[in-house]
Protein backbone atom coordinates (compact mmCIF):
# COMPACT_ATOMS: atom_id res chain seq x y z
CA UNK A 1 0.00 0.00 0.00
CA UNK A 2 1.19 3.30 -0.65
CA UNK A 3 2.49 5.71 2.14
CA UNK A 4 0.58 8.62 2.86
CA UNK A 5 2.14 12.03 3.53
CA UNK A 6 -1.05 13.29 5.02
CA UNK A 7 -1.12 15.81 7.89
CA UNK A 8 -0.46 13.15 10.67
CA UNK A 9 2.07 12.83 9.29
CA UNK A 10 3.91 16.14 9.00
CA UNK A 11 3.40 16.94 12.11
CA UNK A 12 5.03 13.99 13.54
CA UNK A 13 8.18 14.78 11.18
CA UNK A 14 7.87 18.24 11.96
CA UNK A 15 8.28 16.93 15.52
CA UNK A 16 11.19 14.98 14.37
CA UNK A 17 9.85 11.71 15.58
CA UNK A 18 12.48 9.26 14.00
CA UNK A 19 9.69 6.98 12.09
CA UNK A 20 8.42 9.91 10.43
CA UNK A 21 11.80 10.79 8.77
CA UNK A 22 12.60 7.27 8.19
CA UNK A 23 9.69 6.55 6.09
CA UNK A 24 10.13 9.83 3.89
CA UNK A 25 13.58 8.94 3.59
CA UNK A 26 12.36 4.91 2.73
CA UNK A 27 9.60 6.20 0.24
CA UNK A 28 11.36 9.12 -1.78
CA UNK A 29 14.85 7.67 -2.02
CA UNK A 30 14.65 5.48 -5.18
CA UNK A 31 11.83 7.51 -6.84
CA UNK A 32 13.82 10.73 -6.57
CA UNK A 33 17.01 9.27 -8.13
CA UNK A 34 15.33 7.86 -10.87
CA UNK A 35 13.29 11.56 -11.32
CA UNK A 36 16.70 13.03 -11.42
CA UNK A 37 18.78 10.83 -13.14
CA UNK A 38 18.65 11.89 -16.53
CA UNK A 39 18.10 15.06 -16.03
CA UNK A 40 21.94 15.46 -14.50
CA UNK A 41 23.09 13.79 -17.71
CA UNK A 42 22.94 10.37 -16.15
CA UNK A 43 26.02 11.72 -13.95
CA UNK A 44 25.67 9.23 -10.69
CA UNK A 45 27.33 11.30 -8.41
CA UNK A 46 25.64 14.76 -9.09
CA UNK A 47 22.55 12.62 -9.09
CA UNK A 48 23.19 11.13 -5.46
CA UNK A 49 24.26 15.22 -4.90
CA UNK A 50 20.44 16.07 -5.89
CA UNK A 51 18.57 13.20 -3.92
CA UNK A 52 21.02 14.50 -0.82
CA UNK A 53 20.22 17.78 -0.90
CA UNK A 54 16.70 17.61 -2.06
CA UNK A 55 15.82 15.33 0.72
CA UNK A 56 17.52 17.71 3.41
CA UNK A 57 15.97 20.38 2.11
CA UNK A 58 12.64 18.92 2.58
CA UNK A 59 13.16 18.39 5.82
CA UNK A 60 14.26 21.74 6.29
CA UNK A 61 11.17 23.27 4.76
CA UNK A 62 8.17 20.82 5.39
CA UNK A 63 6.06 22.91 6.97
CA UNK A 64 5.58 24.37 3.42
CA UNK A 65 4.43 20.90 2.28
CA UNK A 66 0.96 21.17 1.72
CA UNK A 67 -0.48 17.48 1.97
CA UNK A 68 -4.63 18.50 1.06
CA UNK A 69 -3.18 20.09 -2.01
CA UNK A 70 -1.19 17.65 -2.77
CA UNK A 71 -3.86 14.76 -1.96
CA UNK A 72 -1.36 13.14 0.67
CA UNK A 73 1.22 12.19 -2.48
CA UNK A 74 4.68 13.89 -1.24
CA UNK A 75 6.33 13.00 -4.06
CA UNK A 76 5.06 16.40 -6.66
CA UNK A 77 6.46 18.46 -4.09
CA UNK A 78 9.82 16.69 -3.77
CA UNK A 79 10.41 16.74 -7.71
CA UNK A 80 9.65 20.53 -7.63
CA UNK A 81 12.41 20.55 -4.85
CA UNK A 82 14.79 18.38 -6.39
CA UNK A 83 14.35 20.63 -10.04
CA UNK A 84 16.35 23.90 -8.09
CA UNK A 85 19.12 21.49 -6.94
CA UNK A 86 18.90 20.13 -10.52
CA UNK A 87 19.36 23.63 -11.62
CA UNK A 88 21.86 24.25 -9.24
CA UNK A 89 24.19 21.79 -9.89
CA UNK A 90 23.89 22.40 -13.47
CA UNK A 91 24.60 25.76 -13.43
CA UNK A 92 28.04 24.79 -11.63
CA UNK A 93 29.63 23.60 -15.67
CA UNK A 94 28.73 26.38 -18.39
CA UNK A 95 28.53 23.00 -21.16
CA UNK A 96 25.17 21.89 -19.02
CA UNK A 97 23.06 24.96 -19.63
CA UNK A 98 21.81 23.50 -22.77
CA UNK A 99 20.91 20.14 -21.17
CA UNK A 100 18.85 22.48 -18.33
CA UNK A 101 16.92 24.11 -21.71
CA UNK A 102 16.10 20.70 -23.06
CA UNK A 103 14.75 19.12 -19.62
CA UNK A 104 12.83 22.39 -19.19
CA UNK A 105 11.26 21.93 -22.94
CA UNK A 106 10.58 18.30 -21.88
CA UNK A 107 9.00 19.50 -18.68
CA UNK A 108 6.20 21.77 -19.88
CA UNK A 109 5.23 19.08 -22.82
CA UNK A 110 4.91 16.57 -19.89
CA UNK A 111 2.60 18.65 -17.75
CA UNK A 112 0.41 18.67 -20.41
CA UNK A 113 0.71 15.07 -20.79
CA UNK A 114 -0.48 14.29 -17.38
CA UNK A 115 -3.26 16.35 -17.38
CA UNK A 116 -4.58 14.84 -20.65
CA UNK A 117 -4.56 10.81 -20.82
CA UNK A 118 -7.06 10.02 -22.96
CA UNK A 119 -5.36 9.19 -26.24
CA UNK A 120 -4.99 5.58 -27.58
CA UNK A 121 -2.78 2.59 -25.99
CA UNK A 122 0.92 2.78 -26.44
CA UNK A 123 2.01 1.04 -29.44
CA UNK A 124 3.77 -2.27 -28.56
CA UNK A 125 5.72 -2.25 -31.96
CA UNK A 126 8.51 0.70 -30.44
CA UNK A 127 9.12 -1.07 -27.33
CA UNK A 128 10.86 -3.98 -29.09
CA UNK A 129 13.56 -1.82 -30.91
CA UNK A 130 16.61 -2.23 -29.63
CA UNK A 131 17.44 1.35 -29.75
CA UNK A 132 14.59 2.41 -27.17
CA UNK A 133 15.76 0.73 -24.64
CA UNK A 134 17.59 3.57 -22.51
CA UNK A 135 14.77 5.77 -23.48
CA UNK A 136 12.10 3.68 -22.45
CA UNK A 137 14.14 3.76 -18.56
CA UNK A 138 14.39 7.76 -19.16
CA UNK A 139 10.51 8.00 -19.73
CA UNK A 140 9.51 5.22 -16.36
CA UNK A 141 11.75 7.77 -14.26
CA UNK A 142 9.44 10.67 -15.09
CA UNK A 143 6.42 9.09 -14.72
CA UNK A 144 4.36 9.28 -11.15
CA UNK A 145 4.84 6.74 -8.77
CA UNK A 146 1.77 5.33 -8.98
CA UNK A 147 1.97 4.78 -12.43
CA UNK A 148 5.34 3.73 -12.38
CA UNK A 149 4.38 1.28 -9.70
CA UNK A 150 1.42 -0.25 -11.61
CA UNK A 151 3.09 -0.81 -14.52
CA UNK A 152 5.90 -2.54 -13.27
CA UNK A 153 3.75 -4.55 -11.14
CA UNK A 154 1.84 -5.29 -14.42
CA UNK A 155 4.54 -5.36 -16.95
CA UNK A 156 7.97 -6.10 -15.48
CA UNK A 157 6.99 -8.43 -11.70
CA UNK A 158 3.83 -9.80 -13.81
CA UNK A 159 1.30 -9.87 -11.38
CA UNK A 160 -2.01 -10.34 -11.84
CA UNK A 161 -4.85 -7.39 -11.34
CA UNK A 162 -5.74 -9.28 -8.61
CA UNK A 163 -2.37 -9.19 -6.84
CA UNK A 164 -1.97 -5.61 -7.57
CA UNK A 165 -5.30 -4.71 -6.09
CA UNK A 166 -5.01 -6.65 -2.84
CA UNK A 167 -1.05 -5.21 -2.34
CA UNK A 168 -2.62 -1.12 -3.57
CA UNK A 169 -5.93 -2.08 -1.52
CA UNK A 170 -8.11 -1.26 -3.94
CA UNK A 171 -10.00 -2.98 -6.21
CA UNK A 172 -9.43 -4.49 -9.88
CA UNK A 173 -11.78 -1.96 -11.26
CA UNK A 174 -9.58 0.40 -9.98
CA UNK A 175 -6.62 -0.90 -10.59
CA UNK A 176 -7.73 -1.49 -13.89
CA UNK A 177 -8.35 2.08 -14.42
CA UNK A 178 -4.92 2.66 -13.08
CA UNK A 179 -3.03 0.52 -15.26
CA UNK A 180 -5.23 2.40 -18.17
CA UNK A 181 -4.06 6.02 -16.95
CA UNK A 182 -0.38 5.03 -16.93
CA UNK A 183 -0.09 2.85 -20.23
CA UNK A 184 -1.45 6.35 -21.72
CA UNK A 185 0.71 8.22 -19.48
CA UNK A 186 4.12 6.22 -21.00
CA UNK A 187 3.20 6.47 -24.42
CA UNK A 188 2.69 10.25 -23.84
CA UNK A 189 5.78 10.61 -22.14
CA UNK A 190 7.38 8.71 -24.31
CA UNK A 191 6.83 10.46 -27.57
CA UNK A 192 7.28 13.64 -25.95
CA UNK A 193 11.21 12.66 -24.75
CA UNK A 194 11.47 11.59 -28.32
CA UNK A 195 10.68 14.64 -29.82
CA UNK A 196 12.46 16.78 -27.62
CA UNK A 197 15.58 14.67 -27.74
CA UNK A 198 15.30 15.03 -31.56
CA UNK A 199 15.85 11.15 -31.46
CA UNK A 200 13.77 9.99 -34.79
CA UNK A 201 11.89 7.25 -32.74
CA UNK A 202 8.38 8.34 -32.57
CA UNK A 203 7.33 7.77 -35.87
Amino acid sequence: MQAIFDQHWQRQALAGQPQAVHLLAEEALLPLFRFCFHRVGSNRHLCEEVVQETLMRALRDLAHYEPERADNNIFGWLTGLARNEIHRVLNRDKHTVSLELLWARMDADLRAIFTRLDEAPFSDELLQREETRALVNATMAQLPPQYRQVLEGKYVNGESVRVLAMKAGNSEKAVESMLTRARQAFRETFLALTKNLDLGLGS
